[in-house]
């Protein structure tokens, strides 16, 4: 995560990105969304004080890259049952025709927000890398532990990598109020060495990795389009 040629990807991602959050027609829709994965975010963490993270800092987020990557190769296979026509792409109808069909309870504004909200690139149509955003959104909304996650996600494998990404942003959350903020990063990344500070500039710069729209929160959904590129996860995994 640290070297040059992922800074200059996140940044050019970064940048794509905030561009499109800040289209006028757009920015409810993300707003509504960010709000109800906030909330979900803060029941989460509530119900976890009672369990144990195992996260402790942020290079044990960093060594689980690998296994993030491993985990998410289940997706290939959720991507084709709901790209219905095999265009390599997944348009709003097809998006909401699956969902349906998976009983999942949300309206069709919702559905869309979802959809507009993963469609980062603006195509009108939601690629593998979006797709994996907008399925573990999906599986955040529907509750990691309904009788609705398991077949929304496509099976126990991937409902468990999302689980622990989930557990990892969460770590990150220390105020617990469902977003990052600059404090929460600093604190995550100085948890190894506690007397050994990272350099200002440091800290800053990972935030701006993730803060995407630039108002000095990480919502969920930005900080999993960062985590995907971190990993570096492509079509062909």
């Amino acid at each position: 995560m640290g070297t040059s040629n992922t800074c200059s990807s996140l940044k050019s991602l970064s940048n794509k990105v905030g561009g499109i959050l800040c289209c006028c027609n757009s920015q409810n829709r993300y707003e509504r969304l960010d709000n109800r994965l906030q909330r979900k975010m803060v029941e989460a963490k509530n119900n976890s004080i009672q369990t144990h993270n195992t996260f402790r800092s942020m290079n044990s987020i960093i060594l689980r890259f690998p296994q993030f990557k491993e985990g998410l190769k289940e997706i290939q296979s959720v991507f084709e049952l709901y790209d219905e026509d095999s265009n390599g792409t997944i348009d709003n109808e097809e998006l909401k025709k699956r969902l349906q069909k998976l009983q999942f309870d949300c309206t069709t504004e919702e559905i869309r927000d979802l959809f507009v909200s993963c469609d980062i690139d603006g195509s009108n149509g939601i690629q593998f890398n979006e797709f994996i955003v907008l399925l573990c959104l999906i599986y955040l909304l529907a509750g990691p532990s309904s009788s609705h996650a398991t077949p929304t996600v496509g099976s126990p494998e991937l409902k468990a990598t999302f689980d622990t990404i989930i557990e990892a942003f969460l770590f990150l959350d220390k105020n617990g109020d469902g977003k990052l903020n600059k404090t929460d990063v600093i604190k995550a990344m100085n948890e190894d060495f506690p007397t050994e500070k990272s350099p200002t500039h440091i800290t800053k710069t990972r935030f701006k990795e993730m803060d995407w729209n630039k108002d000095g929160k990480v919502s969920f959904r930005e900080f999993l389009f960062s985590l995907i590129d971190w990993v570096g996860i492509d079509h062909d995994i």
